[in-house]
C-alpha cells in the first residue's frame, strides 16, 4: 500500500463491501482494542476513523490523532461521539442515518408482541412440560390497544405503520416534527408527554440520548401510565430511569417492560432481571445482516468522500 494514501482505522470490523470500498482509496487497518490508550497507539497517524461501539470518540482521543480529518459512526446514534469537540478540532463527523431503521422497528414490534403474549414465560413452561399456558387468560391482543411513540423519525414512523396494521390506535410525541407531518407518518400528534402517557397501553421510545432525553421517562411520568401498561426501549439506555421503572413494575402499576438498551452496557446486575414481566435483549435491534451491510457501506462511503474532498451527504459537522 502506498503511504500517500490516507490511513483509516476501523474500530471493529464492518461489512466486507464497505471495507473493500475504503481500501480502493485508503490504507485500512482494523483495531479491536476497545481501550482509548490502546486504540490511540494504532490510530495516532490516521486521517479517518470509523467507530462502532467502543472506544468512545472522545476529545482526548481525537486530539491525540494529529492528522485526523473525519470520524464516522457505524450506524445512526451519535451519543458516543463528542460532537462539540469534533467541531472545535475541525474534524468532520459522518454517520449512516436510516441504515438500521427497518431492523430496529421490527425489533420493537417483536418485543411488543413478546411482552403482551408472555412468550418467554410460556416457552419456559412448555419446555418443562407445563401446558397450563393454554388455559391462561393473562395474554392480551394488541388490536384495539393504544400505542404511544416518543420520537417519530425513521424508526418511529415504521413502528407506527406496523401498529396501525395490527389495528392499534397510534399516538405520537415529537416536538421536532410538525403536526401535519406527524399525521402523515401515521400518528395522532400529542402536545406533551403528560397528555400522552395516561392514554397508553404500550409506550415505545425512539429518540437519541441527549441531555434533554436523559431520564425523560422518570418516576413522575411513569406514575401517569394507566394500570398494566407496558414500556419498551430499543433506542438508547438512559432515556428511561431504570430504578423508577423497576419500582413501577414491582409495585404492580405497570404490566412489564422490554428493553434492548440499558444505562450500563454490557448489562450488569439489575433488579429488573428478577422480574418475570421484564424481557431483555443485548442491544441487538440493529444487528441484522441487512442493516449491518447498509451501515457499513454507507458510513464507509461517507468517510471516503470526506477524505477525497467530495461532498458527504450525511455529514453532521
Amino acid at each position: 500500500m502506498s503511504p500517500d494514501r490516507p490511513l483509516v482505522i476501523l474500530a471493529g470490523p464492518i461489512n466486507a463491501a464497505g471495507h473493500a470500498n475504503l481500501e480502493r482509496e485508503a490504507r485500512v487497518v482494523l483495531c479491536e482494542d476497545e481501550t482509548e490508550a490502546g486504540f490511540v497507539k494504532i490510530a495516532a497517524e490516521a486521517q479517518g476513523i470509523l467507530f462502532r461501539a467502543k472506544p468512545r470518540c472522545s476529545e482526548s482521543l481525537m486530539a491525540a490523532c494529529k492528522n485526523l480529518k473525519v470520524v464516522g459512526r457505524h450506524g445512526v446514534g451519535l451519543d458516543t461521539i463528542d460532537i462539540p469537540a469534533a467541531t472545535k478540532l475541525g474534524i468532520a463527523v459522518v454517520h449512516a442515518p436510516g441504515s438500521n431503521s427497518q431492523a430496529v422497528a421490527e425489533h420493537a414490534l417483536m418485543l411488543m408482541l413478546v411482552s403482551v403474549k408472555r412468550t418467554v414465560q410460556i416457552d419456559r413452561m412448555t419446555r418443562a412440560g407445563d401446558w397450563g399456558g393454554r388455559r391462561d387468560s393473562q395474554n392480551t391482543e394488541l388490536a384495539g390497544k393504544t400505542l404511544g411513540i416518543i420520537g417519530v423519525g425513521n424508526v418511529g414512523r415504521r413502528v407506527a405503520k406496523f401498529a396501525g396494521a395490527l389495528g392499534m390506535r397510534v399516538l405520537g410525541y415529537d416536538p421536532y416534527v410538525p403536526e401535519d407531518e406527524l399525521k402523515r407518518r401515521g400518528v395522532e400528534p400529542q402536545k406533551s408527554l403528560e397528555t400522552l402517557l395516561p392514554q397508553l397501553d404500550v409506550l415505545t421510545c425512539h429518540t437519541p440520548l441527549t441531555p434533554e432525553t436523559k431520564h425523560m421517562v422518570n418516576a413522575e411520568l411513569l406514575s401517569k401510565f394507566k394500570q398494566g401498561a407496558f414500556v419498551l426501549n430499543v433506542a438508547r439506555g438512559g432515556i428511561i430511569d431504570e430504578k423508577a421503572l423497576h419500582q413501577a413494575i414491582a409495585s404492580g402499576h405497570l404490566g412489564g417492560a422490554a428493553l434492548d438498551t440499558f444505562e450500563t452496557e454490557p448489562l450488569k446486575e439489575t433488579p429488573l432481571a428478577a422480574l418475570p414481566q421484564v424481557h431483555f435483549t443485548p442491544h441487538l435491534g440493529a444487528s441484522t445482516r441487512e442493516a449491518q451491510e447498509k451501515a457499513g457501506l454507507m458510513v464507509a462511503e461517507q468517510v471516503r468522500k470526506v477524505l477525497a474532498g467530495e461532498k458527504a451527504e450525511f455529514r453532521v459537522v
